[in-house]
């Protein structure tokens, strides 16, 4: 299973942690600081992992909505990928990494609040579910 996590660069240093801990258990997961290299076309790259995603995970926090920024174009490119996919498979998981709100675009989708005592535990839990039903 591949991994795709969303975030806004004020986040990079919780996400690159959360990052750590799931490749840790085992899970492949794509993170731009780790997997770009240089020259390469960010854009195009970002857009490819995305799409090759079997799960995106758009990591939230204030600063998400906050400013403009490139994951809200990552954050399209996954609902229309979303989309394409019969209507029960999970493809896209809201992960709060502080309290906030969450874009309209995603409060259909329940999430996973990663500042909660058990919430990291609940998120690994039902990627290790996915990848046995996949």
């Amino acid at each position: 299973m591949n991994i795709f996590l969303i975030y806004a660069h004020d986040d990079k240093e919780a996400v690159r942690k959360l990052h750590q801990r799931i490749v840790r258990d085992g899970i492949n997961a794509w993170l731009d600081a780790q997997n770009l290299q240089p020259g390469q076309d960010w854009q195009h790259e970002i857009r490819r992992a995305i799409l090759k995603s079997d799960l995106v995970l758009v990591c939230l926090s204030r600063a998400f909505n906050k400013q403009p920024g490139y994951r809200h174009e990552e954050l399209k490119i996954a609902l229309e990928k979303a989309k394409l996919l019969d209507d029960d498979r999970i493809f896209i998981i809201p992960v709060r990494l502080e309290k906030c709100d969450m874009p309209e675009c995603l409060h259909h989708l329940q999430r996973v609040d990663l500042f909660e005592e058990d919430g990291y535990k609940k998120l690994i839990h039902s990627l290790k579910q996915m990848i046995r039903s996949r």
